[in-house]
């Protein structure tokens, strides 16, 4: 598949195909679900409770990080802990959008996911580090608003590299894309917030509630990682229109 084109982001129309087949990634979603069900009503990494579903999740979403055994210490847990203490307040707030943050904001954001990715979370021969792709799920799980996670596929094809700065450029990359599309959409107007906007968009998705960070990596995904969706086509190998999506505002 040729990416060469694919930096510029998706359609409006690109997007919905996107979201609306990324739906039917059923475990995925039900996984999700079953996350935020057990994290209500926002997850704490302080609390023991939500550092284990936070652990699932990642396992759910296929990142094999071996749970502790019996007599073990728990690196994950100790070690999400840990880097919390440190790096929690450096994140933008649990409503903040992606779209919204400043470049200080997003250079917050690379520095702790680079401490994050580095940090133990499992015994072995060796203690592993959580590594690049799950640090990047868990950021996001703490922030679906203002953070784009991504995988090894999506980090080779648009910035070669997986390490702070990359991450960094990644969530430039996505509130570029993210303002792009919305204001295709026609929207934020009459002074109507990001959050607003977004929800609206959302919602003529057939999608209410999903952040468009998340909506943007499921065009990632697709495109990048099961290349079932080629950059600048409906998502039906044509380059026609996909249905048309509403105007918001």
């Amino acid at each position: 598949m040729n990416h060469s084109s694919s930096a510029a982001g998706p359609s409006l129309a690109l997007l919905r195909t996107a979201v609306a087949a990324f739906g039917r990634y059923t475990t995925a979603e039900d996984s999700w679900t079953a996350f935020q069900a057990a994290t209500a009503p926002g997850v704490d990494p302080v609390l023991p409770g939500h550092r284990t579903a936070l652990l699932r999740w990642l396992n759910a979403a296929g990142c094999r990080i071996r749970y502790p055994r019996t007599g073990e210490p728990d690196l994950f847990g100790t070690g999400v802990a840990g880097w919390w203490r440190e790096y929690g307040e450096l994140l933008p707030a649990a409503e903040e959008r992606l779209v919204g943050l400043d470049d200080e904001r997003i250079a917050a954001v690379g520095a702790a996911f680079a401490a994050l990715s580095a940090t133990p979370a499992s015994l072995g021969r060796r203690p592993r580090p959580l590594g690049p792709t799950a640090a990047s799920k868990l950021l996001h799980a703490l922030r679906p608003y203002a953070v784009m996670p991504w995988d090894a596929a999506i980090a080779a094809a648009l910035h070669q590299t997986r390490d702070g700065s990359a991450f960094a450029a990644h969530q430039r990359l996505g509130r570029a894309w993210g303002r792009a599309v919305l204001a295709e959409a026609g929207g934020p107007a009459r002074a109507m917030t990001h959050a607003d906007a977004e929800n609206e968009l959302a919602a003529a998705f057939g999608a209410p509630g999903r952040p468009l960070a998340k909506m943007l990596d499921d065009y990632c995904y697709l495109v990048f990682t099961a290349g079932s969706v080629e950059p600048g086509t409906d998502g039906t190998g044509s380059a026609g229109e996909a249905a048309a999506v509403p105007a918001i505002g």
